[in-house]
């Protein structure tokens, strides 16, 4: 092989046959690694990184892996690395498995934002859009309210790692046993909100086992879709309630339909712009400030590394139509 073909084949395996450019002082290139790629949620998402990236004029991406499996996410940080991105930004899927990663994007010079972890311990900054009390508090008030505190419920969340998902649990359990001390849940919480096909499954099981089961609160934006259609299929509308965040074009039909409650989201292309608006902060060696404006935050009081405020949207049928029609 001759030198100029040597140097050919360097150049693509270096770069990738996607093409991707290296990170520079003057264009900051940011990697967003998200859960899983393909689904409604994570799709507007990537629509506010392009969004907000043309729009500050950087190198930003998303990387959505095949399934929800956190050593996925480690091999897409892996690679991230190695093209010596300026910031990584992270959904996490297990915030205890990315730790090493982490370390090694920071040994390598690069910052790191997670968001849905608040408890993610070496990130440089992790934002909410809501607070996990809070928003499990709407969702433990919202169902105690419409069972009128009796009755059986179930829990999903998108795996038993995903540190927020189990926050929002916690919260919503806590708030029900506190209010409704009548209400029962059904066995343990249950990981499969991140898969249509697996929440439908088992909330056919969870129907066919607990006769006095009134209830699904799903927390993973797969999980309130797939429990809703077994709902549908057991023509138990009205009868069993299906609550949690989904995507609004996704879910408009089953809701219009009676089998899908409704629930609070936050909306996941603007997070999407946050990725962008503070990886471009922190890659010009920034420091957020109690007090300052961000774009798309608003005033922030940071927590540590946390920054997080309520920005929740009520989803309901008098909502559903409008949220869909703006891609979410």
């Amino acid at each position: 092989m001759n030198a100029v073909k040597r140097a050919l084949c360097a150049s693509v395996f270096a770069f990738g046959f996607g093409g991707l450019a290296y990170a520079s002082p003057d264009k900051p290139v940011i990697g967003v690694v998200v859960k899983i790629g393909g689904i409604p949620w994570f799709n507007a998402m990537e629509a506010g990184i392009k969004k907000k990236a043309a729009e500050l004029g950087v190198d930003a991406y998303m990387v959505g892996p095949t399934s929800a499996d956190p050593a996925l996410q480690v091999r897409a940080i892996e690679d991230l690395i190695a093209k010596k991105v300026d910031v990584i930004g992270i959904v996490p899927n297990d915030a205890e498995v990315l730790e090493p990663v982490i370390k090694r994007a920071h040994d390598a010079g690069i910052k790191v934002i997670t968001h849905e972890s608040p408890k993610q311990a070496s990130a440089d900054y992790d934002f909410e859009l809501a607070s996990a009390k809070g928003f499990g508090e709407a969702y433990g008030k919202k169902l105690v309210d419409a069972l009128g505190g009796k009755g059986e419920y179930a829990v999903y969340v998108g795996s038993l790692t995903v540190p927020l998902h189990n926050a929002w649990a916690d919260a919503a359990i806590a708030y029900i046993k506190a209010h409704a001390p009548d209400m029962k849940a059904v066995g343990d919480r249950y990981g499969v909100a991140e898969n249509v096909d697996l929440s439908r499954s088992t909330a056919l099981d969870l129907i066919r086992a607990h006769p006095g089961l009134r209830g699904f609160l799903a927390f993973g934006s797969q999980g309130p879709i797939g429990a809703a259609r077994a709902v549908a299929e057991r023509h138990m509308e009205g009868k069993i309630l299906v609550m949690g965040p989904f995507s609004p074009g996704q879910g408009r039909k089953l809701v219009h339909d009676g089998v899908l409650t409704g629930g609070f989201m936050w909306n996941p292309e603007l997070a999407g712009e946050v990725f962008v608006t503070l990886g471009t902060m922190v890659a010009k060696g920034e420091t957020i400030k109690d007090g300052e404006n961000i774009p798309g935050l608003g005033v922030v009081h940071p927590e540590g590394h946390n920054l997080i405020v309520n920005e929740l949207v009520d989803v309901n049928k008098d909502t559903v139509d409008d949220l869909a029609k703006l891609g979410l």
